[in-house]
């Protein structure tokens, strides 16, 4: 059987863990399980395409572990949980969520979550071998596959953003909503028009952009009150100029 992807499963319940390595092999994919997020951090390398974290597990929370990830990858990551607040949500997303799923799911649409995650990484990832034209050297304005605002440079190839040559580590999907922004300046999008533009589906809530947007600003150093990259157009939405 071909191999769509490996992904690292972690839950301290070991029913739930079976049930999900079942799931996932049966579609193809690669599986390796932890029990804890301390166990989670000693299995995560490079190899990893997409991280399911239960959130409350022993010794290290799914959200601790997630935060020490976002440190090292920008694989994917899925929380589960049975708390389905949006401020539990929020949390989650500040420590690096891409998605987040609530305790009972279906398989149906566990399944459907981890294929989207993986097909849009693939797509924001593709190869920068081809990048350059062999034996013509590229000024920076030239160089394709960059987005440039201000003093930062997004690569599109490596799915990366540097400002003033220093790597500024976001999650896929903190980029893909900063490359939105920055590929149509001056248009506002609202909250919806984001979450539809990114995920390709119906909005389900906006407190996951929300979380997203000011995780960026963060790492950007904005300042909310007064930005210099993503502006808010009070009651509207979000743009860059």
């Amino acid at each position: 059987m071909e191999i769509h992807g490996k992904i690292l499963i972690a839950d301290d319940d070991p029913e739930i863990r079976n049930v999900l390595r079942m799931l996932l092999e049966e579609e193809g994919y690669q599986v390796i399980s932890a029990e804890n997020g301390e166990e989670v951090l000693k299995k995560a390398d490079d190899t990893i395409d997409l991280f399911i974290l239960d959130v409350n597990m022993p010794v290290m929370s799914g959200f601790a572990a997630g935060t020490e990830l976002r440190k090292q990858t920008y694989a994917p990551m899925i929380f589960l949980t049975a708390y389905s607040g949006e401020s539990d949500k929020a949390i989650g997303y500040s420590a690096g969520a891409d998605d987040y799923i609530v305790k009972p799911f279906s398989n149906a649409e566990l399944l459907f979550r981890v294929k989207a995650l993986l097909r849009r990484a693939k797509h924001y990832s593709s190869s920068s071998a081809d990048a350059l034209p062999a034996g013509k050297p590229q000024t920076p304005a030239e160089a394709p596959g960059q987005i440039r605002y201000q003093d930062l440079v997004l690569d599109t190839d490596s799915q990366s953003v540097s400002r003033d040559g220093e790597m500024i580590a976001l999650t896929g999907t903190e980029f893909r909503i900063l490359e939105l922004l920055l590929t149509h300046r001056k248009k506002i999008y609202s909250l919806e028009n984001i979450y539809q533009s990114v995920w390709k589906e119906e909005a389900v809530g906006d407190a996951a952009i929300m979380v997203h947007i000011k995780n960026i600003r963060k790492k950007l150093g904005d300042s909310s009150k007064n930005p210099r990259y993503i502006k808010t157009a009070w009651g509207k939405g979000y743009y860059a100029d």
